[in-house]
């Protein structure tokens, strides 16, 4: 039985503003909030809340034959939390449904992964408690930013608990081999991998609206007929895409969410189910490793990190960023690790690219790539500066490793005893009940025997005493004499 998995990408980058050298000491918000708030409250209404509203209406008419997954990166949640609460309430009535699964990003939809595996861990981990806070469930797959995955990236999941991971079906990687099966890690086994159909994805997320296309305009019933001649053999397809497709991308004037809300109709028809990442993970077997020895993801046509570190430029300002990495994790300053989050997204070295673009891309406030580096390398002088006046540059890296070290262990040593607390606490609840009732049928076993211990003796006559043994009896013992003087 063919089995679709719909996956979901949520993230809006915080906009940075212009911010010049000579403003470098002296003004440390490096936010445009009128455009922030533009941004995410138009995405929010165009796209966000009517194709929510849509899955939510698709979960009530199929119930459980409709599954669908998303992960959300904590900077968007910021943002929704304060422009468009609304999408928040709206999640977590899909989430009520129980036809929905939260994944796992880094909070910060940072490239972290690619140079420093503590930040990368920090990152998924606050964003993988936040997904547990909103929605009461902890995240067991992992979805890395722009679906990026290596072979260490994914030996790097696996020892953080993770069961699964989603990336790109990237031809040069696959080769000969089809996306449409469950893979492995090649570090470890139990890290199953999902790979992305990039054809089947892009037609919705891309070329939907497109009246030059050839198979234009799409219908549910024709994609669906698509998916259902795949060979016996290929099972599942992974379509995954931002949610954004949905109204933005492919504006609602395409009937783009008509199109969504028919497809489980259509696949019904043709013995196609849904199904959720964790769900395909726990049934399906996986037919073998996946070898990613550079990373991959789902950007441009070279399907690699090209767009973000493909020049001189982007690998600088990489470089700077993560050389101060160890001492903002040790930061306590509430201003420095929200900043952290938000000049870390990867949007921020998208728009320093000089890649050759088949359409026009969007750059914000820059009006080249040049521009953009030029105004985040600002930007990041000013923050270096302001870790480096909480952590001076003269503190040796052996210093803060062995201090990192010492935290992490600490960290470690309060993981463990919370798992010991949890084991306890489960194993009294367990024998509490036991300890309840054992005392009552003990009571009652032992009470008959107990009462006939404590059952007074009836009295025997008593015996007539000899005469010889008849004496009067005792007077009363007199007061001691006064001593003599």
């Amino acid at each position: 039985m063919k089995t679709i998995c719909l996956y979901f990408e949520i993230h809006q980058n915080m906009h940075l503003k212009r911010y010049r050298f000579f403003e470098i000491g002296k003004d440390h918000y490096y936010f445009d909030d009128y455009e922030n708030e533009r941004a995410i409250t138009e995405t929010a209404e165009r796209s966000y809340i009517p194709a929510l509203k849509t899955f939510i209406e698709m979960a009530h008419m199929y119930g459980k034959a409709f599954k669908v997954s998303f992960s959300i990166s904590g900077v968007a949640l910021e943002l929704l939390e304060n422009y468009s609460p609304e999408v928040i309430e709206l999640l977590q009535e899909l989430n009520e449904t129980g036809c929905v699964e939260f994944l796992a990003e880094p909070y910060s939809h940072g490239l972290s992964s690619l140079i420093n595996e503590d930040v990368f861990r920090d990152d998924v981990t606050r964003q993988a408690k936040k997904m547990k806070e909103l929605f009461g469930k902890k995240p067991t797959v992992l979805r890395n930013s722009s679906l990026i995955y290596s072979d260490d990236i994914g030996g790097l999941a696996a020892s953080m608990g993770f069961k699964g991971m989603l990336t790109e079906g990237a031809k040069h990687i696959l080769g000969w081999k089809s996306p449409h099966f469950l893979y492995h890690c090649n570090q470890n086994p139990n890290l199953k991998l999902l790979l992305r159909d990039y054809k089947f994805s892009d037609d919705i997320s891309l070329r939907f609206n497109n009246s030059s296309w050839n198979e234009y305009p799409l219908f549910a019933d024709t994609y669906m007929d698509w998916i259902a001649a795949l060979p016996e053999e290929e099972q599942i397809v992974n379509i995954f895409m931002e949610l954004c497709a949905l109204g933005i991308y492919q504006p609602l004037s395409s009937n783009i969410l008509e199109f969504i809300k028919a497809l489980p109709a259509c696949a019904k028809e043709r013995g196609i189910v849904f199904a959720t990442p964790s769900e395909i993970i726990a049934k399906t077997k996986s037919v073998g490793q996946i070898d990613v020895a550079y990373p991959i993801s789902w950007n441009d046509e070279e399907r690699d990190t090209s767009c973000w570190l493909g020049n001189v430029m982007q690998r600088e300002a990489f470089q700077k960023l993560y050389s101060v990495a160890e001492r903002v994790l040790i930061c306590k300053d509430r201003r420095i690790t929200q900043d952290w989050d938000r000049i870390q997204a990867s949007n921020n070295f998208r728009f320093m690219t000089t890649k050759a673009m088949n359409v026009s891309m969007y750059r914000g406030i820059y009006d080249s790539p040049y521009d953009a580096f030029t105004n985040y390398m600002n930007i990041l002088g000013d923050f270096i500066n302001r870790v480096n006046a909480l952590y001076p540059s003269e503190i040796e890296n052996d210093e803060l490793n062995a201090l990192l070290t010492t935290i992490r262990n600490q960290a470690d040593e309060i993981s463990v005893k919370d798992a010991e607390i949890t084991r306890l606490q489960t194993r009294l609840s367990k024998l509490q009940p036991e300890a309840d009732a054992k005392p009552a049928v003990k009571d009652a076993a032992t009470l008959k025997a107990a009462t006939k211990k404590a059952a007074p003796k009836k009295a025997e006559p008593a015996k007539e005493q000899p005469a010889a043994e008849k004496k009067a009896p005792a007077k009363k013992a007199s007061a001691p004499k006064a001593a003599k003087k």
